[in-house]
C-alpha cells in the first residue's frame, strides 16, 4: 500500500503564497526556509521536499505567478472587437496583480538579487503576454490600430498597465484617486491613441 502524500498541492500553494508575502513585505532576507515552514505550519523537510533550496523556491514563485497571470489573460474571451478585447486584457492584468500582489514583485521586479528564472519559467513568462500580442495583431489586421509592429503596441500597453498597477500596489497614488475608473479610462485613452482615424 502506497504511503499517503503529506506534501500535497494545497501545502505547496500555501508555502508559495506565504513566501511571496514574506518577500513582498520584508525583502529577500526575510525568506528563511525555517521561518517559511513555521509560518505555514509545516517542516523545513516539507519545503525542501517540495522545492529544493531557496533558489528553486524563488523560481517556483516566479513560475506560479506567471501561471496564474497567464491563466487570467487567456480567460479573457476574444470577441469580434479587438480594441475592446485590448482594454479587457488590460483590466485582467490589474485583476491578476490585485489577486496575487505577493507574487507581482517576484514576477516583475526581481526582488531577489541575482535570481534568474529557469528557461521554462522564462518561457512561461513570455507566453503570458501572447493574448495581448494576438489581440494587437487582430486590431492591426482589422484596420482598427495603426499599421506598426504589434510588439510596439503591446509593450507600450504593458508599460502603461505595469506602471499604474505598481503605483497602486505600493500605495503611491493619491488617497482620493479613483483607481479602477482612472485605470480603465487610461486603458481606453491608450487604445484610442493607436486607433486609425
Amino acid at each position: 500500500m502506497a504511503r499517503p502524500r503529506t506534501h500535497d498541492e494545497a501545502l505547496r500553494l500555501r508555502l508559495l503564497d506565504r513566501a511571496g508575502e514574506l518577500l513582498s513585505a520584508d525583502g529577500p532576507k526575510a525568506l528563511s526556509l525555517r521561518k517559511l515552514a513555521a509560518d505555514a505550519g509545516t517542516s523545513t523537510t516539507a519545503v525542501y521536499s517540495l522545492f529544493g533550496g531557496k533558489q528553486d523556491l524563488v523560481n517556483a514563485l516566479y513560475t506560479e505567478g506567471f501561471r496564474r497571470f497567464g491563466n487570467r489573460m487567456r480567460a479573457v474571451p476574444r470577441t469580434d472587437d479587438p480594441v475592446e478585447d485590448f482594454v479587457r486584457l488590460g483590466l485582467a492584468y490589474r485583476e491578476s496583480a490585485l489577486a496575487a500582489p505577493q507574487l507581482y514583485s517576484i514576477m516583475f521586479t526581481r526582488v531577489v538579487p541575482g535570481f534568474e528564472p529557469a528557461p521554462e519559467a522564462a518561457e512561461l513568462a513570455r507566453d503570458g503576454l501572447l493574448p495581448l500580442l494576438d489581440t494587437v495583431r487582430a486590431a492591426i489586421e482589422a484596420g482598427q490600430f495603426a499599421d506598426v509592429a504589434p510588439e510596439t503596441v503591446a509593450v507600450s500597453a504593458w508599460g502603461l498597465v505595469h506602471g499604474l498597477v505598481s503605483l497602486e500596489l505600493t500605495g503611491n497614488l493619491p488617497r482620493a484617486f479613483d483607481v479602477a475608473a482612472s485605470y480603465e479610462a487610461a486603458l481606453r485613452a491608450h487604445a484610442r491613441g493607436w486607433q486609425v482615424r
